[in-house]
């Protein structure tokens, strides 16, 4: 793609803060619910009877805005509240880890109140909605507190920009203080080290057992950092930040769900398949045949009346069908990574490129949950790994893996359009309600020759209208999300 650097027009900038741009697919919605003293609160966490601990909190609002510390931001209290640099508060000096080119750029930070989940966490992922026109990037960081005592550093979550022709979009390797560590897009507790002659760190049920709290994260806050090219009137936009605080506890087998309200309905998501794309495009994790977030996003993303245009989409080999796929695989790219996987990143995209959509990164706790969205009219991405056989009809085993789920049948099974299929025309999967609630819940699994490996836990992107109607409303706050 030609990316042309120019100014960030008023015209276009007021655009964007609105959310204007593509039709949203839902109605206008109706009043705000209350909000918390700190922000867009999530649900309350989840039962203390063996289930997980889960809370999305976000800043979405001027008044969520204007709770943080600005140090040369401001915020626009447009139609979609969203801050931006005013005046500058300083220069920085980065030099890309991955071009081992050096720039400097002006910068503006926003830094937010402190936030103190309700349960303790021993995870958190961030996710963020923003625009990043050209010469401009934003840094997002995280600072946690443990339950112990101390801090973690500030974490760097994303150096991140929409397109690739300032900065190389990247997480950041290596970062850890011996209680805590980064990995891609999560940061989480580390196991304390092995006590004299046990060949493994206690897990929390072993810790309980000696009477030993395990630590945990019981309160964090964000950094935003918008940078841009000295001298210029460019900036980021930061419209929704939030944080994912979650303790789901170590299982191979999750509680089974009754059939409930999306019994028999299916949502009529584009159904695209990544594996038409392998071999194209290898410089991003060695084409389509690792493109299963990108093109999951994209499907969602048409279901919600968003595509790229054809000048988007110019650079891409016209000879190629779905090039919107590439297109979406090219913007989620993470060059520490090497991978279009990063969970955060793929929801900036959805949100960057399509300012009339908000997506978050989150848990859900059940099945439940997400047929609520589902009846509701919104479609989920779900993160999961399992061995071929544990997930009949797939025919394939893999150690991380997305797919969409669009519905429910009759009985209840998941209706997912999977795009590990080998066609367009083999997305769409029935896959067993109990197997495949199972294998994207836990957090614990076998690999098909008995090795221990880790489950997500329930992780999916909710990507959703930024005007949802009443019944979408009610969906997301039932999920945590407002």
């Amino acid at each position: 793609m030609t990316h042309r650097r120019a100014l960030l027009s008023a015209a276009l900038f007021c655009a964007l803060a609105a959310g204007t741009g593509p039709a949203s697919a839902a109605p206008p919605a109706g009043p705000r619910p209350p909000r918390s003293p700190q922000g867009r609160r999530g649900g309350p966490a989840l039962p203390a009877d063996g289930g997980p601990a889960l809370e999305y909190h976000a800043w979405t609002t001027a008044a969520d805005w204007d709770r943080g510390t600005a140090q040369g931001v401001h915020t626009l209290a447009l139609p979609r509240p969203c801050i931006v640099t005013g005046r500058p508060h300083g220069t920085l000096d980065r030099t890309d880890p991955h071009t081992g080119r050096t720039d400097r750029w002006e910068y503006a930070r926003w830094l937010s109140p402190e936030h103190r989940p309700a349960v303790p966490a021993d995870e958190l992922i961030v996710s963020w909605n923003a625009a990043t026109p050209p010469g401009t990037w934003l840094r997002v960081e995280l600072r946690a507190a443990y339950s112990d005592g101390g801090h973690t550093p500030w974490y760097v979550l994303g150096d991140w920009a929409a397109g690739d022709a300032d900065i190389r979009r990247t997480s950041v390797d290596g970062q850890r203080d011996g209680r805590s560590a980064v990995h891609t897009d999560t940061v989480a507790l580390t196991p304390p080290p092995p006590a004299g002659g046990e060949s493994a760190a206690p897990d929390a049920a072993q810790q309980a057992a000696s009477g030993a709290a395990p630590a945990r994260f019981t309160a964090c806050r964000l950094r935003l950092t918008l940078c841009r090219a000295p001298g210029t009137a460019a900036t980021p936009a930061v419209w929704r930040a939030g944080v994912l605080a979650s303790a789901v506890p170590a299982r191979e087998e999750v509680p089974a769900t009754a059939p409930g309200p999306a019994a028999g309905i299916e949502l009529p998501v584009p159904a695209y398949s990544q594996n038409v794309h392998t071999g194209r495009y290898p410089e991003y994790d060695n084409g389509g045949e690792a493109w299963c977030s990108p093109t999951s996003v994209q499907m969602i993303l048409e279901y919600w009346g968003h595509r790229p245009t054809a000048e988007e989409l110019a650079w891409v080999d016209p000879s190629y069908d779905d090039p919107q796929i590439c297109h979406a695989a090219r913007h989620t790219y993470d060059h520490a990574y090497r991978g279009c996987g990063n969970w955060p990143f793929n929801t900036a995209y959805a949100a960057a490129a399509h300012p009339g959509i908000q997506a978050v990164v989150t848990r859900l706790p059940s099945l439940a949950h997400a047929e609520r969205l589902i009846r509701a009219g919104i479609p989920l991405i779900t993160s999961q790994s399992f061995h071929a056989a544990e997930l009949p009809g797939a025919g394939y085993g893999t150690a991380g893996h997305l797919m969409t789920v669009t519905g429910f049948t009759p009985d209840g099974d998941v209706v997912a359009h999977d795009p590990a299929g080998r066609d367009n025309a083999d997305v769409r999967r029935v896959y067993p309600r109990r197997a495949f609630e199972n294998i994207w819940l836990r957090t614990r699994r076998r690999t098909a020759d008995g090795t221990p490996a880790s489950g997500t836990g329930g992780i999916c992107y909710l990507l959703f209208p930024l005007h949802p109607s009443t019944d979408q409303r009610q969906a997301l706050a039932a999920a945590g999300i407002r």
